[in-house]
């Protein structure tokens, strides 16, 4: 067995145990928050990185190299002495004894619980389409969509057939929330700038993007007002924006919408996600989309020693209305559930001792309720931010510009750096069809720092 927790025993001669599952943004926000606590903390990920999602898009389409968005999550909490990173993969949450069943079926014993896993993407039980339309949520998916358009490219340049040439230049993408927005404006700038600077047989108008929304408008978490906007923007770039749009079937010439056929050599899905199983490991009744519904205090019914956080959680505001599966919203879901994690240790202490538990420590927080804005920095591919952008940070020290999130009213840099060939080349992109495990273009601070691995490929 794994550690030694559970029940009040934790409150006895050893500090508490903290896992926290998963290292995404509210994983990584939970772990940081517990900074110097008395308890300690293991962070279990399947992967060794920790990925900056919202610029996955420029990744896929080779406006930054794997290793700009993404940090080794050992080398970020490396100056936390009361944190261990563990390699590894959950299968399973045993709630009675306070376990968690690891890849090897080796149980490791917790006093609290807080489950960060994110969401994948979902193809509404047409998983037969995935191998034709690969959706954007990992490092792999977007090195694999960058291959996919770059060799497109490369072909149509040769092509000497007409029809051939123009559905290798035509490129769909499915889904028309942030993610598809994003997608199909960096597609049009790298298919309609940067490569007709390249390219001696691609001119601007060759290329066809279209982005089919199933829905009236795009970005339907959004107001109306900046839903337009996204739509004025991106179709000025272009992009040919279909709604209402059926699609009942994809291969690997293209797609069937609305009983249209049309030939496509790249094909992205974007049109929804699934939440991973935590669900199942709790035995809770799951939403549509596979979350876990909690109460304010990010608590599974029935459970006060688990938290459930981020994409993986199904939460709501004063109002009533869903919080989005955003990155802001995670982090300040992670910040709430561990110093409640420290209270609630140190009021048990308190307790047994005969004292007085101190105060909680607000953080800028709610100290209950989760309050968080439909926000998210969505930008099209020239740029152009919509639906209240984060602020820039200028790092001058290095020459490189990082996006902001607001904290408080604090500029916190994230982990991003811009690449170096796009900050020295205006349209500039990185062309390489290689997988990230190789890493050949990114800079070689980065290689040094971090090797990409996934548990299952080690």
């Amino acid at each position: 067995m794994v550690g030694e927790a559970g029940g009040d025993a934790a409150i006895g001669g050893r500090r508490p145990h903290v896992v926290i599952v998963g290292g995404g943004f509210g994983g990584l926000a939970a772990a940081k928050a517990l900074a110097g606590a008395p308890v300690d903390v293991t962070l279990i990920d399947k992967r060794n990185h920790h990925l900056f999602q919202p610029l996955l898009y420029q990744v896929a389409t080779a406006g930054l190299s794997p290793a700009d968005i993404a940090g080794s999550i050992r080398a970020i909490l490396a100056q936390q002495k009361n944190v261990r990173v563990l390699l590894d993969r959950v299968y399973g949450v045993d709630q009675a004894s306070r376990h968690v069943i690891l890849g090897d079926g080796e149980p490791l014993a917790y006093d609290w619980l807080i489950l960060a896993t994110g969401a994948t993407h979902s193809y509404f039980g047409r998983e037969d389409w995935a191998p034709f339309a690969p959706g954007v949520k990992t490092i792999d998916d977007a090195t694999a969509i960058r291959r996919r358009v770059l060799l497109a490219l490369e072909r149509a340049e040769t092509e000497t057939d007409e029809a051939r040439r123009k559905a290798l230049l035509t490129f769909v993408v499915i889904g028309g929330g942030p993610t598809g927005v994003e997608m199909a404006g960096a597609i049009a700038e790298l298919a309609r700038q940067s490569v007709s600077m390249d390219f001696r047989h691609i001119t601007p108008h060759c290329s066809r993007i279209l982005l089919l929304q199933r829905g009236d408008r795009l970005l339907q978490s959004f107001p109306p007002a900046l839903s337009e906007k996204a739509r004025k923007g991106i179709m000025e770039l272009g992009v040919e924006v279909r709604f209402e749009a059926d699609v009942t079937a994809i291969d690997a010439e293209g797609v069937v919408v609305d009983g249209e056929r049309i030939c496509a050599g790249t094909t992205i899905w974007a049109a929804g996600v699934m939440a991973s199983r935590a669900a199942q490991w709790l035995g809770c009744k799951a939403d549509r989309a596979g979350r876990v519904p909690v109460g304010a205090d990010l608590h599974p019914d029935g459970d006060p020693h688990v938290f459930v956080i981020g994409d993986t959680a199904a939460c709501t505001d004063a109002a009533g209305r869903a919080l989005p599966g955003v990155a802001p919203v995670a982090k300040q879901q992670g910040q709430h559930a561990a110093p409640h994690e420290v209270t609630l240790n140190q009021s048990a202490r308190a307790a047994q001792q005969g004292g007085q538990a101190p105060r909680r420590r607000r953080r800028n927080l709610p100290e209950r309720r989760q309050h968080h804005p439909p926000r998210r920095g969505c930008a099209d591919g020239a740029e152009r931010r919509v639906a209240a952008p984060a602020p820039i940070h200028a790092d001058r020290r290095h020459g490189r510009t990082q996006p902001t999130h607001d904290r408080g009213g604090k500029s916190a840099p994230t982990h991003h750096r811009q690449s170096r060939l796009t900050m020295a080349h205006g349209h500039s992109r990185n062309y390489t069809t290689l997988t990230d495990a190789t890493l050949e273009l990114a800079p070689a601070l980065h290689r040094k720092r971090i090797e990409m691995s996934e548990f299952n490929h080690i």
